[in-house]
């Protein structure tokens, strides 16, 4: 079975209702890229009429863990995923439709054949960029991302 982005969309509405609530929705993954959407809403936002940092933070990780999923899928074993740490910068205020873009799926792969080989635990950072509807770049959030053999 193939991850796709009407796959990832159910996963959310059943294993990540706040996000999806919020409108967080995959639009679009392959191996080595994944576009997340968000829409700014009554529902995500907050006191300062723009989106709500922690759903920006919700579809920006989303963009790179649902490439990690993809790789471990690809790759055939058991292997657990966790973000380790992040760190965000945000340089406007997020409203309308933004969306979040990772092109870091090549540095997956390299991870999980070391874990596969070794039986350690693998650490790598992966970025998404926010950008509104008019182009630009709204917010910035690096992840961490640790994954091990089970």
């Amino acid at each position: 079975m193939r991850l796709t982005a009407s796959k990832l969309n159910k996963f959310l509405l059943f294993k990540l209702p706040a996000a999806f609530i919020c409108g967080v929705r995959v639009k679009e993954i392959d191996e080595n890229k994944c576009v997340v959407s968000v829409k700014h809403r009554w529902i995500n936002q907050n006191p300062f009429n723009s989106m709500y940092f922690a759903v920006q933070a919700m579809a920006a990780e989303l963009s790179t863990g649902a490439l990690v999923m993809f790789q471990i899928q690809k790759s055939g074993r058991k292997i657990s995923m966790l973000v380790a740490n992040n760190k965000g910068n945000f340089t406007k205020k997020a409203t309308g439709r933004i969306t979040f873009t990772c092109n870091d799926g090549h540095l997956i792969e390299e991870a999980i054949r070391n874990t596969i080989a070794t039986s350690e635990g693998q650490t790598f950072w992966m970025r998404s960029i926010g950008i509104d509807e008019k182009g630009i770049q709204v917010s910035e959030m690096d992840f961490e991302w640790s994954v091990r053999v089970k």
